[in-house]
Order: C-alpha cells, then sequence, then structure tokens
C-alpha cells in the first residue's frame, strides 16, 4: 500500500510539474511548436537515467522511493501520450517538416538524455 500512495503522490507532484513548466514554456516560445512538452520529455529523461543509476544501480534509496521518484514523480512529469498528440496536431495540421523535426528533437533528445543521465550519474560516483 505504500508502494501505490508513493507512486500516487509523486505522479500528483509530477503532473503539476509538467503542467508548470510546459505552460511557462509555451508562454515563452508562444505556439506552433510543442517545445513545451520537449523540455520536460527530456529533461525528465535525463533524470531518469541519472535517478534510476542511483537508485537501482546503486540503492541508495530503496523501499518504496524508486516508487515515488521513478514511477511516479517522473512518470507523471515525461508524457508520451502529450508527445503524441502535439506530433499528431502538427501532421493533421499539414506542418510534416515542424511534425518530423519535433519527433527526431524528441528522440535524440530523451534517448540521449536518458544516455547522458547515467553516464553522468556513473562518472559522479567513480
Amino acid at each position: 500500500m505504500k508502494a501505490f500512495l508513493a507512486v500516487a503522490f509523486g505522479g500528483a507532484l509530477g503532473s503539476a510539474g509538467r503542467y508548470w513548466i510546459t505552460a511557462q514554456t509555451q508562454a515563452w516560445w508562444g505556439p506552433g511548436f510543442p517545445l513545451g512538452t520537449l523540455v520536460v520529455n527530456a529533461l525528465g529523461s535525463t533524470l531518469m537515467g541519472c535517478l534510476y543509476f542511483w537508485m537501482a544501480e546503486r540503492g541508495l534509496l530503496t523501499g518504496w522511493w524508486p516508487q515515488l521518484v521513478l514511477v511516479g514523480l517522473l512518470g507523471g512529469f515525461t508524457t508520451f501520450s502529450a508527445f503524441s498528440l502535439d506530433a499528431l496536431a502538427l501532421m493533421t495540421a499539414g506542418a510534416i517538416g515542424r511534425a518530423a523535426l519535433y519527433v527526431g528533437a524528441s528522440l535524440l533528445l530523451c534517448l540521449g538524455g536518458v544516455w547522458l543521465g547515467m553516464l553522468s550519474a556513473r562518472a559522479l560516483a567513480g
């Protein structure tokens, strides 16, 4: 039951954080490209790689902490469904080039973020 509540609490925090960062980024950037979702997914992926190393590989936080942080917080923060909707919206609006740029950038930045996060955490750990 503790793990379930940890995921629920972490998910609420992650979702609220996603909303705030996306709204702030889009207010700054403007409409036309879903930069807010891209920023959230790239940041969340980088954090996922780094925190996965510390929690799963090094076991620094055990018990319900990985569920709270990795599943709840970061699961609620990153949003593949929002990514998919944003990409589809660009495609259906006829912005095929922007859609391709967004999908490509998302894949590169998010996969690269997980890899960079894990490498950084491993390097800091020695």
